[in-house]
């Protein structure tokens, strides 16, 4: 099909630098995921490629061909929207058929297409109904097969999902998955939520105020978070971040969480690779202990290496149950949460003390004042 490639991209709305420098590539029939929060430049790094942005600076190449002077027409590329526009006087099989006729393609051609496509995403039974017929599902389907009749070089979808329920979400995530595979279309894919990137991507990159800050498959990006940003977003619960303090007792590096609230929160770093890379590191930087929910091991009994937390809320969800443990107050009545992914059956009731400890092997530590990550 072919490859997307963004070379020193940078957008500017007057003062505001919307993308900065932006640089990816996209492979041949990748699905690519764009990641980042409401006014991080997902949807205006989608519109420079399809021509309805012109970037001040930086070249955008589809098959390694320049199209930065292509009008959108000219790029061959399926733009999908977040909120699909249907014509609402023509049916779901002229609104399909729409952007085929001005290709003078033949009548049977145009039918076998849409047709074909219909049966492909399950919504022959609706090709006579008009929009107003459709529920949200079998709307987002219609304008999915819109774009698809094209057989465009590269689909470019802007947050196609989000307007729908959480049960059709999930359900169109591995719909339009499928399709993607199936057809083999390279597909550049922007989301906000992390869920969505997660579990449809081949690669991800998160994008936050205009600039890349990572760039990788979902579990190097979630096993391996570059800095506090990534590290905060990614993951649900996202990853506990919490100020911490390294001593050395008697050869052995002890990690204290939040030492200002005044409760003794502190382990033995047991991993020898992890207090080495912690030891060589400057003594004087500020750190940032992160763990992910499901590194965080709790008990009712007395466990070796551990600390007592105070239980602040526990949220059984069926597969799992999460547990908040508090480990004290600021000044403000603030509390510091460490949030712990339990199995189903675990009970932890408000204001129980349990022990604490976390999986060696899985310790992150951050920079507090860059944010950039040392392990």
């Amino acid at each position: 099909m072919a490859t997307v490639r963004l070379q020193n991209i940078t957008k500017r709305f007057g003062d505001l630098i919307a993308l900065d420098d932006i640089n990816l590539d996209i492979r041949d029939e990748e699905f690519f995921v764009l990641l980042g929060q409401t006014g991080a430049g997902k949807t205006t790094t989608l519109r420079c490629i399809a021509g309805l942005d012109k970037p001040e600076e930086g070249t955008i190449y589809l098959d390694d061909v320049s199209v930065n002077d292509k009008t959108p027409a000219e790029r061959d590329v399926a733009f999908v929207f977040q909120s699909h526009i249907l014509y609402p006087h023509l049916s779901v099989y002229e609104n399909m058929a729409f952007p085929l006729h001005p290709r003078k393609l033949s009548e049977e051609e145009i039918d076998r297409r849409v047709k074909d496509i219909a049966q492909m995403l399950h919504i022959e039974h609706l090709l006579m109904r008009t929009p107003n017929q459709l529920s949200g599902g079998e709307t987002q389907r219609v304008g999915l097969g819109r774009a698809m009749v094209r057989r465009p070089q590269v689909f470019l979808m802007d947050e196609p999902i989000s307007n729908l329920d959480a049960k059709l979400r999930t359900e169109m995530r591995a719909e339009i998955r499928w399709r993607q595979r199936e057809l083999g279309t390279t597909t550049f894919y922007v989301t906000h939520d992390q869920i969505e990137a997660m579990s449809m991507a081949d690669r991800i990159a998160v994008l936050e105020a205009g600039r890349i800050q990572q760039l990788g498959t979902p579990a190097e990006i979630y096993n391996h978070p570059i800095n506090l940003f990534v590290a905060g977003f990614i993951g649900n619960p996202s990853m506990n971040c919490i100020p911490c303090d390294i001593s050395s007792t008697d050869g052995e590096l002890r990690l204290t969480l939040a030492s200002h609230l005044g409760r003794d929160s502190s382990v033995i770093i047991q991993n020898s690779e992890t207090a080495k890379v912690v030891n060589d590191s400057n003594p004087d930087r500020d750190l940032i202990f992160g763990t992910h929910a499901e590194d965080v091991i709790v008990s009712h009994q007395s466990i070796a290496n551990a600390f007592r937390a105070e239980v602040y809320s526990s949220e059984p969800l069926g597969a799992e149950t999460i547990v908040e443990l508090t480990l004290g107050t600021d000044t403000s009545g603030a509390h510091t949460i460490l949030k712990a992914c339990t199995a189903p059956n675990f009970e932890a009731e408000i204001g129980q003390h349990l022990y604490v400890t976390f999986v060696p092997e899985r310790m992150h530590f951050f920079d507090k004042n860059s944010g950039e990550a040392i392990l």
